[in-house]
């Protein structure tokens, strides 16, 4: 059974001023893994930034470190960010492909969902005769120093635990950080994100049963990615599947494979 909240256990009082907000959060943790449908957890990282929610949603996947109940509560801190102002996206997009948004896209709307690193528009392009929808994904403006400056912090708060208990370093919280650092710095360079999607399709090329959106390489940037538009059912949206009478067995056979 995993024990609860191992940076709960500091006072945040031994922590320098920028470094306290994450082991306050860290005592909601160990507080909320005892109680259940407690939505204070997610609220107050959705309040502190980007930086946090990224950690919130990696937290979740280590209910060894959280335990499990706080674990299953920040599940619901996907897409939980506040959109930016689309003038701010399409000033983005400008810059990166070095050409107006006219020029560009048909028709490019307001975003359709906002995560911690990035936000999602749906835009309309035309190549030739053929006119498609795309999935545009911008990167937040001023998230790469956001982040950097907030890991440091979480680094303190890390080594401050496995410095003082025994526990944070069986857990190894140090290292916790550094794998989220390192996915982070892979995530703030869009080019890299396209690569791996288009290797991914390489690999499925075959699987009849799946199907991963292609990458518009002439509207792919460091902080802008264009892919193919693909409409569906998130697969933790049970009902919805039902309702679209999917086979679940045969769905869950097909993710697996």
């Amino acid at each position: 059974m995993a024990r609860e909240g191992v940076f709960g256990q500091i006072d945040p009082a031994l922590a320098p001023p920028a470094a306290r907000p994450l082991l306050a959060l860290a005592r909601l943790i160990q507080r909320r893994g005892a109680q259940t449908g407690a939505s204070g957890l997610v609220t107050a990282f959705a309040r502190l930034g980007p930086s946090y929610v990224k950690l919130g949603q990696f937290l979740a996947t280590r209910p060894d470190v959280v335990g499990t109940r706080a674990s299953r509560e920040l599940e619901k801190l996907q897409d939980r960010m506040p959109p930016f102002p689309r003038a701010v996206a399409v000033g983005i997009v400008e810059s990166t492909l070095e050409q107006k948004i006219a020029d560009i896209f048909l028709e490019f709307g307001e975003p359709v969902a906002a995560a911690s690193v990035a936000q999602v528009h749906r835009a309309r392009v035309k190549d030739g005769d053929v006119a498609r929808d795309v999935a545009v994904k911008i990167l937040r403006p001023g998230v790469e120093a956001r982040f950097a400056r907030d890991l440091s912090d979480m680094y303190f708060a890390a080594r401050l635990a496995e410095k003082h208990h025994s526990e944070a370093r069986r857990l190894r919280v140090v290292e916790v950080v550094d794998t989220l650092a390192r996915g982070v710095r892979m995530e703030m360079d869009f080019r890299l994100e396209a690569a791996a999607a288009s290797e991914f399709a390489e690999n499925c090329a075959r699987d009849a049963d799946f199907r991963v959106p292609t990458v518009d390489w002439n509207r792919t940037g460091r902080d802008v990615l264009t892919l193919e538009w693909i409409d569906g059912i998130p697969l933790s949206h049970i009902d919805e599947l039902h309702r679209a009478n999917i086979d679940l067995p045969q769905l869950a056979r097909v993710v697996i494979q």
